[in-house]
């Protein structure tokens, strides 16, 4: 028997519908916004650290250049400046600050190329945090145009492509520059990561500014009223609450991570082992853990979300502690490259599961008068393991050793969990 009509005409406008959400200038600028935005964060994460180790710096000195991303973690003090001022009215306040940084960008990371690590680390050191300054910058301006640009019920698809989008410009420096590195000079390696600047810029020129719903009148209503508006919402007691949460929701996963093209170095990998494999894998797999759990939550709802991707996200890290007790090999082979894709793709689908609820819950604490500033308090908090707690990782793992190191990174995980009890119930949505 036959469906009815109805049935067919109801699927067939669902999907429609669907394909309309996917599909138009809004979600495309957030896939461009989207990778212009993780390329440089990458570039410190994985490139910069596997240039250094490659050209023979320690790994108490190569963690230390955590303290470069503080910028990262700073960001909510200049971010009122970029609510209340735009620097070309013919791009309107969000693009122009956009396009400043995406070209300031394009400069530094060809130049740091240029440097020499065991002669300039001082120039490296500088022009690393000028790219945290600049990347950190461009952020909170596309934050905000993303969530201006996007209504309440595109909030979640759209931001799970952002995310996508900006794991996939992981695959720039921490795949593709890794194996052009075996081939090209460092120099010339860097300028090809900067020229993937250059689609970001573009798609910034063409865009179109979002509406303005409000801006600040003065530059001190800029500052002030956000924190106000955060702190009575809720009560000061349960923002600090949802502060803590978001600092350390993700603190035992950024930490594992941190030291991870150095981990798999030391593991007897090749960076083209690393750049086609570790890289690939992990890129496919936050791409589909982002999918799935942005799809996942349609059910779950974001609260269900984080506790059941939290635990995902945690119990991924003892893979590595696995791999670390496996190795380090002497004769890469098959099995081993096959052990690496595993223990990678396992933790890059529980990031992608974690990031895509803890993303969804940071733009729904915001509030939409204030949303540049709101969310760069946010995403700082957010960026503080990453900038701050990373650095600790190079001593932590010449004292313990990979495999303990893993094991206290996943413990680490544990208090962010916890917290959920207070910020994000189980049976509220």
């Amino acid at each position: 028997m036959s469906p009815p009509r109805a049935v067919i005409k109801s699927v067939y406008n669902a999907d429609m519908t669907f394909i309309r959400a996917l599909f138009n200038r809004r979600m495309l600028m957030c896939v461009a916004l989207g990778f212009s935005s993780g390329l440089p964060l990458y570039l410190l994460l994985q490139l910069l650290p596997a240039w250094l180790r490659s050209e023979g710096l320690n790994l108490k000195t190569i963690a230390a250049f955590a303290f470069m991303q503080l910028p990262y973690t700073w960001k909510f003090l200049w971010a009122p400046l970029m609510d209340r001022y735009q620097l070309w009215a013919m791009l309107g306040r969000r693009r122009s600050w956009i396009l400043a940084m995406q070209v300031a960008l394009f400069i530094s990371i060809g130049a740091l190329g240029q440097c020499t690590p065991q002669q300039d680390i001082t120039s490296i050191a500088l022009l690393a945090t000028l790219v945290a300054l600049f990347s950190a910058s461009q952020d909170i301006a596309i934050d905000a145009y993303r969530r201006e640009i996007l209504s309440d019920a595109e909030l979640g698809l759209g931001n799970s492509i952002h995310v996508n989008a900006y794991r996939i410009a992981g695959l720039v420096p921490g795949s593709l520059a890794l194996i052009l590195a075996d081939h090209l000079p460092w120099s010339q390696v860097f300028w090809v990561v900067a020229l993937f600047m250059l689609p970001g810029i573009a798609f910034t020129v063409w865009s179109q500014e979002p509406v303005v719903v409000s801006s600040p009148k003065t530059l001190l209503a800029s500052v002030v009223e956000p924190f106000k508006e955060f702190l009575q919402r809720a009560g000061w007691q349960h923002a600090l609450w949802v502060l803590l949460f978001i600092l350390l929701y993700k603190l035992g996963d950024s930490m594992a991570t941190a030291l991870a093209t150095p981990f798999y170095i030391d593991m007897g990998f090749s960076k083209t082992d690393i750049g086609a494999i570790a890289k690939g894998s992990g890129l496919l797999m936050q791409i589909a853990g982002a999918f799935v759990g942005g799809i996942w939550m349609l059910k779950l709802g974001i609260n269900r979300g984080l506790w059941v991707f939290g635990v995902v996200q945690a119990a991924a890290i003892l893979g590595f502690a696995w791999l670390a007790h496996q190795g380090p090999f002497v004769d890469i082979g098959a099995a081993e490259r096959s052990m690496l894709a595993v223990v990678i793709g396992f933790e890059a689908f529980g990031v992608g599961l974690g990031t895509a609820a803890y993303v969804a819950y940071m733009a729904r604490e915001t509030h939409p008068a204030y949303t540049a500033t709101q969310l760069a308090l946010f995403t700082s908090l957010s960026a503080v393991p990453r900038s701050v707690f990373n650095a600790l990782t190079g001593g932590m793992v010449e004292t313990l050793g990979w495999q303990s190191f893993f094991y206290v990174c996943t413990a680490l995980a544990l208090p962010g969990m916890l917290l959920l009890c207070k910020v994000a119930p189980w049976r509220s949505s």
